[in-house]
Parts: C-alpha cells; sequence; structure tokens
C-alpha cells in the first residue's frame, strides 16, 4: 500500500510572544530566510517611519520602502522599488493588514519570499495565500504565496488601538459559520469539503470563542494570534478562502461596497454578519453564543452599533450574495426577499435581547 501524504504551505518561522521584536535580527538572520541579511522592509509613509527608525540600525544591510500604502497600485510600485534596489533574500512587511497585503502582493511579483511583522491583529490576512488591495473598482482579492515567517510582538499588539484586536476576533469566530456554509454547500450542491481545512477554521474559532480572557491577557493575545494565522494556513490547505468566508464575508463586502464611506472594520462586520447568519441558519444556541463572546469583547452585535439603520441592513443582507458570485452560503440557500430579511432581523433582535 503506497503511504500518500500532501504538503501544505505554511511558514518556516512563527513567533509569537512579548518582545519578539527585540530579536526580529535574529530570527531574520534564520537561514531560512535570509543567509546575507539583505532585505526589503516594507512599510506605510505614516507610522511605518517610526519602525523604520527603530530597527534600521540592526539591518544595516537592509533597504526601506515606504510604497504599501494598501492600494494596488501602491502594491506595484513596491515591487518596481524592490526590482530597482539590487538582490534581497526576503521581503519583510512591518505594519498592520494594509502594509503586509501590500508586501504580501509585490514580493510574489519580484519572486521573492515575505516575512510578515504584524503589529496589529484585526484580520486573518497576516497567513493567508490572499493579498486584499484597493483598487479603482473598489477593492479586489490577489492569489499570492504564504508568507515563510510570521512574528508578532504581544507587547506591540498591546500598544495598537484595541479595536483592531477585537476585529481580529470577529474575523476569526466567524469561521464558525463559514464553515458551516462550506458543509451546506456540500449538502446542496455536492461542494467537496476539506476537511483537513474545515478542522483547522473551525478549531481555530472555537479556541477564541470559549478562551475566557480578554484582550489584555497575554494568554488570550497569544490563542488570538495563532487562531488567525491557523484560519491563513486554513486557506492554503483549501486552495481558496472557502474555510474563512461565507455569508459572514459577504455580508462584510456588501457593507463595503454599499456604504464605502461608512463601513466599519471588516473584522467587526465578519462578527455581525457570522453572528445572523448562523442565527438564519437555524443554529440559535451557537448564534447565542457567538452574540455573547462579541459582547464580551466589546464588538457589534447589530447594525446600529457600527452606524447602519435596520433598513440599510437589510439592504445589506439583499446584496451580500451578489459580492461573491457562485459561492453557496445560507444567503443563496434561503434567498430571503426583503420582508423576509427584515422579519428575520426582527427575530433575530429579539433572540438576542437588543
Amino acid at each position: 500500500m503506497p503511504v500518500l501524504t500532501r504538503l501544505i504551505p505554511s511558514p518556516v518561522v512563527v513567533d509569537i510572544r512579548p518582545g519578539a521584536l527585540d530579536d526580529l535580527a535574529t530570527i531574520l538572520s534564520d537561514q531560512r530566510i535570509a543567509p546575507s541579511g539583505r532585505l526589503a522592509f516594507a512599510i506605510s509613509a505614516g507610522s511605518g517611519k517610526a519602525l523604520q527608525e527603530r530597527f534600521a540600525p540592526a539591518f544595516p544591510e537592509a533597504d526601506w520602502f515606504c510604497d504599501a500604502d494598501g492600494t494596488i497600485d501602491g502594491a506595484v510600485r513596491l515591487a518596481d522599488s524592490i526590482k530597482k534596489g539590487g538582490h534581497y533574500d526576503a521581503v519583510v512587511g512591518l505594519g498592520g493588514g494594509k502594509v503586509i497585503d501590500c508586501a504580501k502582493y509585490a514580493a510574489a511579483r519580484v519572486g521573492l519570499p515575505l516575512v510578515a511583522v504584524a503589529t496589529n491583529l484585526a484580520n486573518d490576512g497576516l497567513c493567508s495565500p490572499v493579498a486584499t488591495l484597493d483598487n479603482d473598482a473598489g477593492r479586489g482579492s490577489y492569489g499570492v504565496p504564504n508568507p515563510i515567517g510570521i512574528v508578532i510582538d504581544l507587547d506591540v499588539i498591546r500598544e495598537a488601538p484595541v479595536r483592531f484586536v477585537r476585529a481580529g476576533i470577529g474575523d476569526v469566530i466567524c469561521k464558525i459559520s463559514a464553515v458551516a456554509d462550506w458543509e451546506l454547500s456540500s449538502r446542496e450542491t455536492g461542494e467537496k469539503v476539506d476537511g483537513l481545512a474545515a478542522a483547522m477554521a473551525r478549531q481555530a474559532a472555537e479556541a477564541v470563542l470559549r478562551h475566557p480572557g480578554g484582550v489584555g491577557d497575554d494568554e488570550f493575545l497569544t490563542t488570538l494570534s495563532e487562531s488567525l494565522v491557523l484560519c491563513g494556513i486554513s486557506m492554503s490547505v483549501a486552495g481558496d478562502s472557502r474555510p474563512a468566508s461565507g455569508a459572514c464575508h459577504e455580508i462584510s463586502h456588501a457593507f463595503d461596497l454599499s456604504f464605502p464611506k461608512r463601513n466599519a472594520l471588516h473584522g467587526e462586520q465578519c462578527g455581525l454578519g457570522g453572528a445572523f447568519a448562523t442565527f438564519l441558519r437555524g443554529n440559535t444556541e451557537v448564534a447565542g453564543q457567538m452574540v455573547e463572546v462579541l459582547r464580551h469583547h466589546g464588538l457589534p452585535v447589530l447594525p446600529d452599533e457600527i452606524g447602519f439603520t435596520v433598513d440599510e441592513f437589510v439592504q445589506v443582507v439583499e446584496f451580500a450574495p451578489q459580492t461573491r458570485p457562485g459561492r453557496y452560503t445560507i444567503l443563496e440557500h434561503l434567498e430571503l426577499s426583503t420582508e423576509q430579511i427584515k422579519d428575520a432581523y426582527a427575530d433575530y433582535a429579539k433572540a438576542i435581547g437588543s
């Protein structure tokens, strides 16, 4: 009998702890990452400058680029700048999600590995094979390789606005809904579910859902960080974003597209969308658990908590399936009319004690 296995793209280094950035030079000098010490650092033009001042003395052979602005144009400029800079061992994205997504795209474009050094935990993009970038049409997702290294300094995470940590919680917890949507599609359409990818995403969400700590605890922040990394790897295992993105993300994308100047953080919208989608699925007990945990961490569970009326939320839910054509979720399954969405929302709000 042959032994069949598969190779899973994953980082060779994952370092999550307080003070990790103090050892950044040692981490990046790993022979598997930067044997020559020639690194291209991608930072933002704003807060990235402070990071450059802090770390540049430890990397005398590195070059620093400030093109990572979260747009596709910025990512292309970053790639062009790196090409002109000479030979590098790797690209290091140092900053928040926009910086890391730009760095991921640019690294892929120039054929270099990426190390993601996250300064906040707002979403699962830090280890995903996807770069989400603003473009002329709004926002697009671009396939890229996984980072070769992940560094998360919990001391730095605590310095970021707490809202970003809360958003990461919402983006992880909603995976419970995303995986349930995937399994629904398997039953209804025959779509294949990758069991390993589903298990990774679901267990990542469960770990955060059931953790008793809060955003100020190192233990909780470690669990959240690890869960975000696992969610990213689950997408690599599946070959797309399916284990991490269902009706919850359709609703978030619909907020972004319908109200681009009023949208909340991605993870805030996903948490709300995931709880509502779980309720629509008839799993009121789990929806209640999700709402309880979201509230515990200060996250929104009702549209007015992020500045939207009920009618606007109904409009978002109605539009949501159009944001991901071909993806089957509870929204596509139920095909609710405007009035049915209103009634479902009223039941949801009553059930969670608005």
